[in-house]
């Protein structure tokens, strides 16, 4: 009996496994599949969400395209901005030399330098830079900086009359405004 009493166990445990695996074997045969109709939505779905996202990726694509090439035709354009920032005071200072010297003094010397101040303007007109117009015209403050103003008859008000250091241009962008005096009606006080 003892015999038989180590079998029946073996047998009851053997039998409690093969119940669970066949239940799990049975509730997996339950399960019944989507119908196709269905599946097929779920797939339509799926790839109208990854055209979508396709399309959105595109779009970014093209945006940061255009964004570089921005970027670049700015650099291009306007990269060696600094660089005629600082040539701007040169070119003042030789204009101011040439206003103060006489002839009289040293005639080569003042020759030097206005053949150096064309130079130097030749140069800067090749990078499209240009001066700004003030002497003359309506005071522009996008231009013009004014550091005075002067009552006078002799100009309608809100004239640039005087230049102290030219304003200029890289291409359409300012790069510096022009100082300028600005005219202002003359207060006639007769009393």
């Amino acid at each position: 009996m003892k015999a038989h009493d180590t079998v029946e166990p073996k047998n009851a445990e053997q039998s409690v496994m093969d119940d669970a695996a066949g239940q799990a074997a049975a509730g997996a045969l339950e399960v019944e599949p989507l119908p196709i109709e269905e599946q097929l939505a779920a797939k339509e779905k799926e790839a109208r969400e990854n055209w979508d996202r396709f399309l959105r990726e595109r779009a970014d694509l093209e945006n940061f395209r255009k964004r570089a090439n921005r970027e670049k035709e700015e650099l291009l354009n306007y990269g060696y901005k600094s660089l005629i920032e600082e040539i701007l005071p040169v070119l003042d200072n030789l204009e101011r030399a040439l206003s103060h010297a006489s002839e009289d003094g040293l005639p080569a010397l003042v020759e030097g330098i206005r053949m150096t101040h064309g130079m130097l303007l030749a140069s800067l007109r090749k990078f499209n830079v240009k001066p700004v117009e003030a002497v003359g015209t309506p005071f522009d403050p996008a231009f013009h900086q004014a550091v005075a103003q002067v009552p006078t008859d002799e100009h309608p008000p809100n004239m640039v009359v005087e230049e102290y250091q030219k304003g200029y241009l890289l291409k359409d962008r300012l790069l510096r405004p022009a100082m300028v005096t600005v005219s202002t009606e003359a207060n006639d006080t007769k009393a």
